[in-house]
């Protein structure tokens, strides 16, 4: 397929996942096109330095809009006119869907749909559904398989994520849309949200406050290097599906789950010091472990994951640490 000169509509692109991929897009040729709504969950300031970031890659055209707003979505896709929409907009998070099930209802399922709407009216050639592993949810089988139909989300947030898998899946069968739905598994890395555990836990050690460790430390992430999870996508991109039902899920992660007392002695060696740890009951919606079978996405996709936890991390505290110390990141 490549990329240059493809016209791309893109997602949540001020985000974390979202930004990293906007440059990749931008410099593989694609004409790129960016719609976020720009929300408070964390500091918006800190979506803006992302914008202006990936304009440092080349240029783009951004659409202030919510993905709940079918109207807007339309008028944005008909002057566009992309070839291929990438989702990765979502009101994300575990513990704040719980508090929230109808706000993460309405931006998740009723937004992709949507997304999903305007696609099959303006044919659109290929869509790309950023999902997650916590579809997973407390399947007993590990590695997880994206062939394995014992899904089970313990939180709303994994729920509208595999709504909105499904919601694809229901779209190819309908009407011939080639959908691709993509599952993240614990991404981290420069940008990463600032109430993701390796952002936060870093945040913490350097300023001397206490980690707050919910469980006995056994809860295991199989955490990915946002440029993987970049490549992945990247290669998504270029995969021919069946074309009589062009409908695929793949596991984009690392394969290598890592406890969490694992996790805190690695971010000890990446920071130079100590943390000070609090104790917490387990929370609710956490699942025990996340674990990627990536055998599917390395065959089909060459999906080939290379950068290390150890290596991972200290790219990560370089990053914190050139930003004055996390500012403008919590």
């Amino acid at each position: 397929m490549g990329l240059s000169a493809k016209r791309i509509l893109l997602t949540g692109g001020a985000g974390f996942i979202g930004s990293h991929l906007a440059e990749a897009l931008i410099r593989g040729g694609a004409k790129l096109s960016i719609v976020d709504n720009l929300d408070d969950f964390y500091p918006v300031s800190r979506k803006r330095l992302n914008l202006q970031e990936i304009g440092n890659a080349g240029s783009y055209e951004f659409f202030e809009a919510d993905v709940r707003d079918g109207d807007r979505l339309r008028g944005i896709v008909e002057r566009a006119q992309p070839e291929i929409v990438i989702h990765l907009a979502a009101r994300a998070g575990v513990r704040p869907s719980i508090e929230q099930p109808a706000l993460y209802e309405s931006v998740n399922i009723a937004g992709t749909v949507n997304l999903l709407e305007v696609a099959r009216e303006f044919k659109v050639q290929r869509f790309i559904f950023g999902s997650s592993s916590s579809v997973y949810g407390i399947t007993n089988s590990v590695p997880f398989r994206e062939d394995d139909p014992n899904t089970r989300p313990i939180s709303p947030y994994a729920a509208t994520k595999l709504a909105g898998e499904l919601m694809c899946y229901t779209y190819t069968y309908l009407y011939g849309l080639t959908t691709i739905c993509l599952r993240f598994f614990t991404v981290y890395g420069p940008r990463q949200r600032p109430d993701l555990a390796i952002h936060k836990f870093t945040a913490l050690i350097e300023s001397g406050k206490p980690i707050p460790v919910f469980g006995d430390g056994s809860m295991g992430r199989d955490y990915t290097y946002v440029d993987d999870i970049v490549s992945g996508v990247l290669a998504s991109l270029e995969y021919m599906p069946d074309a009589k039902l062009p409908f695929e899920v793949f596991n984009l992660g690392n394969s290598h789950p890592v406890r969490l007392a694992q996790l805190i002695a690695q971010l000890e060696v990446a920071t130079g010091k100590e943390a000070l740890q609090e104790r917490w009951p387990d929370q609710p919606g956490d699942v025990p472990i996340t674990w990627a079978n990536i055998d599917k996405a390395k065959r089909l996709l060459k999906y080939a994951p290379r950068t290390s936890l150890e290596q991972g991390l200290r790219m990560f505290v370089a990053w914190y640490r050139s930003t004055a110390s996390g500012a403008g990141n919590g």
